[in-house]
């Protein structure tokens, strides 16, 4: 006959129950960490599906911002092509019209001097003439001299590279030396700038004249005794 215990329940089933018991708290134990995992996986979905939308939207934008950029772009460098083609348009035509206001001064001079060959033909008078050319080079030099040019001062100046350009020297008493003697064509400064060196004869300091002297002597006497030798 089975021992009963005090609850009145055998030991067979005590173990039984209570294996019971542990196999059903397992279960609930096992069943709580499956919803708490899937509970996890399912929240990790979540927050991956939310940044891979973060991702899209962020990618959308800037393939819409690629795009108005581009548009940008392309607009800008229409715009750039069209300011181009103006800025080379404008530079032709400044470049072909840019001597107009100068065109426009030497008109008035032109028709003086061909008014001053009519008289010749009409009076044959000389006085008539040269009046005439007078007063048409002096209003060519006032146009000239409105139009910022000058004639370089050269007789009589120490030469200077920089204003006159000597083809020849010559020696001169009581002239110093290196003085420009004479000029051959006159020069002219633009404003500030020269635009044609005067052509000038300059003196020469008499040291270096009879120094040039003594060589062409030398020379001379040179040729001289080599042309004698020769014919020996």
């Amino acid at each position: 006959m089975k021992k009963k215990s005090e609850n009145g329940m055998d030991e067979n089933t005590k173990h039984k129950n209570e294996h019971k018991a542990d196999e059903e708290s397992r279960k609930e134990g096992n069943k709580i960490e499956v919803e708490r995992e899937t509970s996890q996986q399912q929240a990790e979905e979540e927050n991956k599906q939310k940044e891979l939308d973060a991702a899209l939207k962020k990618i959308e934008e800037l393939e819409r911002q690629n795009s108005e950029l581009k548009d940008m772009l392309l607009r800008k460098a229409a715009d750039f092509e069209n300011y181009k083609k103006r800025i080379e348009n404008e530079q032709r035509s400044f470049l072909a019209f840019a001597n107009e206001n100068l065109i426009l001064d030497i008109l008035p001079v032109y028709n003086d001097l061909e008014r001053s060959l009519n008289h010749i033909d009409d009076e044959n008078n000389f006085e008539s003439l040269k009046t005439g050319l007078k007063l048409v080079f002096d209003k060519f030099s006032k146009m000239l001299e409105v139009q910022g040019v000058k004639k370089i001062e050269a007789k009589g100046m120490p030469f200077d590279f920089n204003l006159h350009e000597a083809l020849m020297q010559r020696q001169a008493d009581n002239v110093p030396p290196h003085t420009v003697l004479e000029v051959v064509e006159p020069g002219y400064l633009l404003k500030d700038k020269v635009i044609k060196h005067a052509k000038v004869i300059v003196s020469q300091d008499l040291q270096e004249y009879h120094e040039d002297k003594k060589s062409e002597n030398n020379l001379n006497t040179d040729e001289a005794s080599e042309g004698t030798k020769q014919n020996g």
